[in-house]
């Protein structure tokens, strides 16, 4: 998360380099004060033309160091790590830059990612595997300044062009697009949202819709339908405000249809609040989501389970508890930005409905006139919340800017084609 003191060092920057474009004299100096004989980028390394690459797209642009080549002091040393391929580096920095700064710069101008973007990425091959623990990480933030990405090594090749046919061999597919999003734009846009509202505060509205809900030390312990069914869109939005606000923002931008139908589902078995049922198909109508009456998609075609019996960890018997979802609780574990996430199974499931339409399940849920906030009507709330803060205080749309997003990732293989070179390492003599 990024610290007051950062914003700061950006403004002075800014104001510094300001000061010295409008205080030239009439007699302008022809020569640099500073020393321009040694050249930014070492024309006799083996990576010389990747790096030049970086320099262009990167540090002139945004002042951005792009940090592939491992660095151990800059590396977290509680793990063991591997350095990140230098093929697959190339392909990330430039999906870094066709799927993020140039979205942001896009609809927020070409100040925008100057003033308030991160300052270095760092690529780390492998994941940040816990042996103690069984967990790994995939991708950390410090201060709002450097943001490291893990896992690299395990990312899709980029596809070799056939020239005969100009098209590619083993293009990007959409199950690619999903690991690119959820091991790296996930949180990328999360760490960004965090800057913004460091910047400029988000409403305390906000924290008050779930405020007796949110917890620090166990949040990992939640499964995904009480996660949905409290009013959150992830586990780890519940352990604490702020992370609830950039989980928001974070979640429009990148998430699945599958995903996002699932969140509301279940965040609906809770039941609704009058006015509910109309504000959730504008919800799936903000999320374009294309076949939301495709019968063939899964929000189309499931079967409720009733959850009879949740496990009571402290006297190590199963509670009476009645709660609807769609989906089963899974034995996994993962890490979402150092912290783990495991999945316990506390339910016993048996099946309760059969539905062939959305629609269909919107008619089934009841409605509620309870006082407490939760399930759907807590995630619509924080939905406007934090839209409405973005918009009026940044000029950007959520939805607008998933959308833009989506339409890239569904060319993306044109854009690999035309734009995408992989340099190999030079023989330097």
């Amino acid at each position: 998360m990024m610290m007051k003191q950062i914003i700061f060092y950006i403004v002075s920057l800014v104001a510094v380099v300001t000061a010295f474009s409008s205080c030239r004299s009439e007699d302008d100096f022809v020569e640099s004060v500073f020393d321009t004989s040694v050249p930014a980028v070492d024309p006799n390394k083996s990576t010389y033309k990747f790096d030049q690459w970086l320099y262009d797209n990167f540090v002139v642009p945004y002042n951005v160091d792009v940090k592939y080549r491992f660095d151990l002091s800059a590396s977290d040393l509680q793990f063991q790590l591997a350095p990140a391929d230098y093929d697959r580096s190339q392909l990330l920095a430039h999906f870094i830059r066709y799927l993020f700064y140039d979205v942001y710069t896009k609809y927020a101008g070409e100040v925008f990612m100057k003033q308030y973007g991160p300052r270095i990425f760092h690529f780390i091959g492998s994941s940040g595997y816990n042996a103690s623990t069984g967990t790994e990480v995939l991708g950390t933030a410090a201060g709002g300044v450097k943001v490291t990405l893990y896992k690299i090594n395990e990312m899709k090749k980029c596809p070799e062009l056939d020239p005969e046919t100009n098209t590619l061999v083993s293009p990007y597919t959409g199950e690619d697009i999903n690991i690119l999003n959820e091991n790296y734009f996930h949180t990328m846009h999360h760490e960004f949202s965090h800057i913004l509202h460091q910047t400029k505060s988000y409403p305390v509205a906000f924290g008050q819709v779930t405020s007796g809900t949110y917890d620090p030390m166990t949040w990992n312990e939640r499964d995904t339908v009480e996660t949905c069914q409290l009013g959150y869109v992830t586990h780890y939005a519940s352990s604490a405000t702020y992370e609830d606000f950039v989980e928001t923002l974070s979640c429009i931008i990148t998430d699945t249809d599958v995903r996002w139908m699932n969140r509301i589902i279940n965040a609906c078995c809770k039941g609704m609040r009058s006015g509910d049922k109309e504000a959730v198909i504008n919800l799936v109508d903000s999320l374009a989501i294309p076949e939301f009456d495709d019968p063939t998609k899964p929000w189309n075609n499931f079967k409720l389970l009733k959850q009879t019996h949740k496990f009571n960890e402290s006297t190590n018997e199963y509670d009476e508890e009645i709660t609807y979802c769609i989906e089963a609780n899974k034995n996994t574990t993962t890490v979402y930005n150092g912290k783990a996430s495991k999945y316990v199974p506390k339910y016993k499931y048996v099946d309760e409905a059969k539905f062939t339409s959305f629609r269909d399940f919107l008619s089934w849920v009841e409605y509620t006139t309870d006082d407490k906030i939760e399930g759907i009507n807590a995630i619509l709330k924080k939905i406007d919340i934090a839209t409405e803060w973005y918009t009026h205080n940044w000029g950007l749309h959520a939805f607008e800017l998933r959308e833009e997003v989506r339409e890239r990732q569904n060319h993306i293989n044109e854009y690999i084609r035309d734009n995408v070179t992989i340099y190999e390492l030079e023989d330097i003599q």
